[in-house]
Order: structure tokens, then C-alpha cells, then sequence
């Protein structure tokens, strides 16, 4: 029987072994931070051309959305013609809605400084019943790379019951991974399996970003049996239709599994879809940066509102899912409340020093919340808790006049205090903890901070 310590050291070089293993595969200046960008399926599903493609490029780079970090401009599924060339097997697109063709599209998108997205799956059809590559890596991958694209998003249907097992899923998905680097162009290979067989054990040696869980539906709390699962661990059956607020808790679980080059995907964002609350597509908005999850647009960029446009370029939220760090937040404690629903605290640590801290009130009632600095830290952490703390509340603008002044003070803070902060049914508040030296900012005074809503102003 192996001693206390000789168990730790086994347990140690097989996480070290890991840690290696990803390394590996870790291709700097790709996916250093999660991928930013606009995917066609969640609005538009298959009804797509080249039109619908530059369209939403031209806006992304006209309208600011390129200038606060989104660069991925990415076709879904559909894109296809009925059947593959008849003499080299290469996939082509559809000869009417894709006229001039993919390169055209790709070559489009880069002369507006963005870069170019495609879809596939590791089946023998997509999703929609479209072609797809499993068989074909090598020549997809190839006319992939001669098409100048930048991301693969890589789907799980019709996989011929090559998946059931990490070992089955890793080898499926593997061949691709090793097509796409045989082609010497750098393209983030973004796995979209779903969550099945844990892909956060295997995916991070061959892959930037893999799915979570089943696709997401523009539904804040609905509960759907056809997703049915309450944690993604052993999870036999993902399905789809999952709300915001199960791939949240999904999620929580999976943070320590993400870092630089390679990140948890929650799926492609709702926001703007019509399905939600302004309240609630900030939290969803929130939660997916907070959790370093791709930030990928499903909506339709040309009929943009106002509402969403504020929601999806806020610079200080965007900010933290970019943080250089790559250190997902993590789920600090939850709490039941009666009527239904939960209330959470998380909270993670930037490059910078700072914390990021969110109340997540998934209930159906307004709540007022006490808050304790030192909730905000891991045990051992104990200098943090004890620091003095200016925060800023992330949803809320430093100036009124200057609509991307996201970020102001609400006072500061010195070692643990209770300060009510008030919570609208689905709202989640975002504070960054900026941490204060009072010895050199002697007109600092710590005070007690109420945070106030936006209906408070």
C-alpha cells in the first residue's frame, strides 16, 4: 500500500504529466484568451448566404463591436453544396446561397481586419444533414487551410457511435487535431461534442476550446427534460434546449480545468435573441465572461437594439473575460432561496491584482444581500482578506455622459464588512476590488458602501 507521502507524489506527477501534456498542444498567440466573435446558427439557423455572412462582418467592424475585442466571424452550418467534389472528395459550398465561393467570404473578412470561421462535425453528416468530415480530415483540413480560415467549430452528430467513452471521443476528435496542424495554418479548433465523455480532461491536448454541456436556448430558468442532467460529471445524455441558468451551474464545477489556450465553452451567446430580460441577458453576458467561456454573438448584428448593444460591448465585463490571467471565477457559495431559486456569490482573481466579484440572484425574488469581503477569497488566502479595497460596480458608468464609462467607484472597503446590495429576480451585480494602499492615499477613508441599483439613480 502506497505511504500518505509517496500517494501525494504519484498524485502529483500525474497532474504534472498533464499540465505537460497541454503545454504540448499550446500553440501561443492563439486563443491566449477566450475567442471573441459572431456565429450565424443561433439566429439564423440554416437560412444563410454570403450575404448574411459579410453582412454581419461589415457591422462587427463598422459599429465598434471589432473596437471592444470581437474579431471571429463564423458560417455554422449549411454552408454546403449537396455533395462533395466528385474526383477529390473536398467539400464545396453551395453554388447558388455561397456563389463566389468560401475563399471569397474568407478573404472579405480579413480585408476588414477580422477573421474567418467555418463549420463541420466529426460525423459522417453535420447536424442539419449536410456533409461532414469524419473519414475526410485530411482533405477538409487542407481546403480548409487553402480557404485561409482561422476556426473550426466541430460538431458531435451523426458520429457512427464513436463516442461513449473520454478514450472513443478523444481518438474521433483527435484526427482532425492532428489534420488541422498538418496544414501549418494556425486555426483555433473549437470542439462542440457537447460535454460528452468530459471533454475538459482530454480536449485541452488537442483542442483551444471545447463545449460544456447541450446547446443553450434563449431561456433564462426553463426547465426542459431534453436537457436533463443537473451536473455535466458522467452526464449520459447532454441534449439541448438548456437554459442560462443550468449551463451556469453546469459550469461551476469546470473552472479548474481552463487557462490560457485552452477554455470551457458554455455555447454561443442569446443575447438579443427576444427570449429574456434585459436583467437576465446581462447575467448571461456576465457569467460566460466570468467563467472564460468564448464570447461568441448568436443574434442578428443588422437589427441590433440599443439594449443589446450596451450589453454585449460593456468594456469592463469584456475586460475580465480577457484578463491575460486566463483564471475562471469560481463559485464561492450558494445559497437556496424560498420560492424557488438560488443566490451565489463568485468571485476570481485578475492579472492585475484585482478581484472580480458576482452576485448572481437566480431566484424569482428581489433580494437584499450582505456581503463579506472575506467570502470573496479561498481560505489561505488570508493577506487578501485583510487588504483595504476600493470597488467598482461593472454595470454601472463612471460618467453618465460617456456610454462606455462602464466601471464606478461605489467606495472603499477595509478588511471583512456586511453592506446591503440590493438584487432585481434575475440580476447579477459584477464589482471589480481594486486592492488600496491607505499609507499613500491618506484621503481614502474605508466607509460603509451601499450599492445602489440602477432604479436607485
Amino acid at each position: 500500500m502506497l505511504t500518505t507521502t509517496a500517494l501525494a507524489l504519484s498524485t502529483l506527477a500525474l497532474r504534472v504529466s498533464a499540465e505537460v501534456k497541454m503545454a504540448n498542444h499550446r500553440r501561443p498567440g492563439l486563443a491566449d484568451t477566450p475567442p471573441l466573435g459572431w456565429n450565424s446558427w443561433n439566429k439564423f439557423g440554416c437560412d444563410i448566404s454570403q450575404d448574411t455572412i459579410l453582412d454581419a462582418a461589415k457591422v462587427i467592424a463598422d459599429s465598434g463591436l471589432q473596437a471592444v475585442g470581437y474579431e471571429y466571424v463564423i458560417i455554422d452550418d449549411c454552408w454546403h453544396a449537396d455533395e462533395r467534389d466528385k474526383n477529390t472528395s473536398a467539400p464545396l459550398a453551395h453554388p447558388e446561397r455561397f456563389s463566389k465561393g468560401i475563399k471569397y467570404i474568407a478573404d472579405e473578412v480579413h480585408k476588414l481586419g477580422l477573421k474567418f470561421g467555418i463549420y463541420s462535425s466529426a460525423g459522417t453528416h453535420t447536424c442539419a444533414g449536410r456533409f461532414a468530415s469524419l473519414g475526410y480530415e485530411e482533405i477538409d483540413a487542407k481546403t480548409y487551410a487553402e480557404w485561409d480560415v482561422d476556426y473550426l467549430k466541430y460538431d458531435n452528430c451523426y458520429n457512427e457511435g464513436q463516442s461513449g467513452t473520454p478514450e472513443a471521443s478523444f481518438k474521433r476528435y483527435n484526427k482532425m487535431s492532428k489534420a488541422l496542424k498538418k496544414t501549418g495554418r494556425p486555426i483555433v479548433y473549437a470542439l462542440c461534442n457537447w460535454g460528452e465523455d468530459g471533454p475538459w480532461n482530454w480536449a485541452p491536448t488537442i483542442s483551444e476550446t471545447w463545449r460544456i454541456s447541450g446547446d443553450v436556448w434563449d431561456s433564462f430558468d426553463t426547465v426542459d427534460d431534453y436537457c436533463p442532467c443537473e451536473t455535466m460529471i458522467d452526464c449520459k445524455m447532454s441534449g439541448f434546449h438548456c437554459s442560462v441558468s443550468k449551463i451556469i451551474e453546469f459550469s461551476a464545477s469546470l473552472g479548474q480545468k481552463a487557462g490560457p489556450g485552452h477554455w470551457n465553452d458554455m455555447d454561443m451567446l442569446e443575447v438579443g435573441n427576444g427570449g429574456q430580460t434585459y436583467d437576465e441577458y446581462a447575467t448571461h453576458f456576465s457569467m460566460w465572461a466570468l467563467a472564460k467561456s468564448p464570447l461568441i454573438l448568436g443574434h442578428d448584428l443588422t437589427a441590433m437594439t440599443n439594449e443589446t448593444y450596451e450589453i454585449v460591448t460593456n468594456k469592463a465585463i469584456i475586460a475580465v473575460n480577457q484578463d491575460k490571467l486566463g483564471k475562471p471565477a469560481q463559485r464561492r457559495w450558494k445559497r437556496k432561496i424560498e420560492g424557488g431559486g438560488t443566490l451565489q456569490m463568485w468571485s476570481g482573481q485578475l492579472d492585475n491584482g484585482d478581484t472580480v466579484v458576482a452576485l448572481v440572484n437566480l431566484s424569482p425574488r428581489n433580494l437584499s444581500v450582505a456581503v463579506d469581503i472575506a467570502d470573496m477569497f479561498d481560505a489561505p488566502e488570508r493577506d487578501a482578506k485583510t487588504k483595504t479595497y476600493e470597488f467598482f460596480d461593472l454595470w454601472e458608468r463612471a460618467d453618465e455622459n460617456d456610454l462606455q464609462s462602464w466601471g464606478r467607484s461605489v467606495g472603499v472597503h477595509q478588511n471583512s464588512f456586511s453592506a446591503p446590495v440590493q438584487l432585481r429576480s434575475h440580476q447579477t451585480k459584477v464589482f471589480r476590488a481594486h486592492p488600496i494602499n491607505l499609507s499613500s492615499n491618506p484621503d481614502l477613508v474605508p466607509q460603509q458602501v451601499v450599492f445602489k441599483t440602477n432604479s436607485d439613480n
